[in-house]
């Protein structure tokens, strides 16, 4: 309804003339002086693997030196390393961010390289949704990560590209704009490069890989941009080693067969990468990130949470309500699982109970088993004991007995020797 109200309204509008100027011909200026006075933030994620010159085109790119350590190939998975970089040109200020994929195809099992890539895109994206979210926001001072363009290096082997390769674009042309490049490009002839060429695009079609597509809308760059949509993959050459050609000192790489001159455009690709990257789509990149990819991500990020712009009736939901229906949601949720949980408890309380009782139970009863096994032991001592007893009496009578009968028959002895004694007198 509002949006059909507004379009009544622009409907409504007249075109009507000025009698003098006034003024707000100078926005355009305005515009250009207030945002380079703020300066400008570009991020370029560098995905391919070890050892295709990532760092040297950089380096080539933006003709300087950026300081990092060589990447070794011993990592045990993806790292991802973020530099980013303060640079001038003119009065124009630039933040370069240059996140590089270190240890990416290095592994045996390759599955889940492209894992840790997505990852990354996706926590920038939840940022700068996180700052968009808060009341108080900075976004006008805020750094912003989102990773605007992907330069996606291509091994050059002349025949067709790695299943890593295809996998990891299509995981990631829905989160960032990919420009897939063919590094080292002077280790294939000229022929096997054009084949190469049109073999790579053919399998991104056939796979359904969407790559960045620069903008042919705007008639200024509409003819440029056509024609060099039509030379992707860019095969090219880094170097920041300068020679001597002729009477120029120029960015070249030195073979025993010849030099391959970087800038130059029937060597390799690489002046047609920086007219497209920097010269010309560089806001067009950062417009479609922001458009495009953080947008589709916000959306689903936003629908998650349980926000939507009009209710089963297509009737426009206001943040408010759509805010109180998710919170009387969450708290109906909640009281569930309060409910749920005491429930659990009690029946767990129960539970316990009844093990508790079936252990005194059992505590019991092997009381009154070892109780009644204590008294049959107790009584079978006491008999024997008794038993023992009446052995020692009956054995002392026996003895007494035969103490009597050994003091009488000594007795007897000795009576007979004194009357065999008074015998012999006579």
């Amino acid at each position: 309804m509002a949006a059909a109200e507004v379009a009544r309204q622009g409907e409504g509008c007249r075109t009507v003339p000025l009698s003098g100027h006034v003024g707000f011909d100078s926005l355009p200026d305005q515009l250009v002086n207030k945002s380079v006075n703020h300066g400008f933030c570009f991020n370029i994620l560098c995905v391919g693997e070890t050892g295709l010159g990532k760092s040297t085109l950089m380096d080539t790119l933006f003709n300087t030196k950026f300081e990092g350590d060589p990447a070794s190939h011993s990592q045990p998975g993806v790292q991802l390393k973020s530099n980013t970089y303060d640079l001038q040109e003119s009065n124009v200020n630039l933040k370069l961010t240059i996140v590089s994929t270190v240890g990416f195809g290095d592994q045996i099992n390759k599955e889940d390289s492209y894992k840790p890539i997505v990852e990354f895109i996706d926590a920038q994206f939840e940022a700068y949704l996180q700052e968009e979210l808060k009341i108080r926001r900075v976004l006008h001072n805020y750094h912003d990560t989102r990773i605007h363009a992907c330069l996606y290096f291509i091994a050059p082997t002349g025949h067709s590209l790695k299943s890593l390769d295809l996998v990891t674009m299509k995981k990631l042309d829905s989160k960032v704009n990919i420009i897939p490049i063919i590094a080292k490009s002077d280790a294939i002839s000229k022929s096997e490069l054009t084949k190469f060429k049109i073999k790579i695009t053919s399998e991104l079609v056939s796979n359904g890989v969407q790559i960045y597509q620069f903008p042919t809308d705007d008639e200024s760059v509409a003819e440029i941009n056509g024609t060099m949509n039509a030379h992707l993959p860019f095969a090219v050459i880094g170097s920041t080693e300068e020679l001597k050609i002729g009477n120029k000192m120029m960015k070249a790489r030195q073979y025993p067969w010849g030099t391959v001159q970087v800038e130059n455009e029937a060597h390799c690709d690489f002046v047609k990468l920086r007219e497209m990257l920097i010269r010309v789509n560089m806001e067009d990149l950062r417009e479609q990130t922001h458009t495009r990819h953080y947008e589709l991500y916000r959306r689903c990020k936003l629908e998650e949470m349980g926000f939507k712009d009009t209710d089963p009736d297509s009737k426009p939901f206001s943040l408010q309500e759509t805010y109180e229906a998710k919170r009387n949601e969450f708290l109906g949720e909640l009281q569930k699982k309060e409910e749920a949980m005491r429930q659990m408890f009690v029946q767990r309380v129960k539970e316990k109970e009844a093990e508790l009782k079936e252990a005194e139970k059992e505590l019991h009863e092997k009381f009154d088993r070892l109780k009644k096994l204590h008294q049959d032991e107790k009584k079978k001592l006491e008999d024997k004991k008794k038993s023992l007893d009446d052995e020692v009496n009956a054995f002392k009578q026996r003895k007494t007995a035969a103490e009597l009968l050994q003091s009488q028959a000594q007795q007897a002895g000795g009576s007979q020797t004194l009357k065999r004694d008074k015998e012999r007198k006579k």
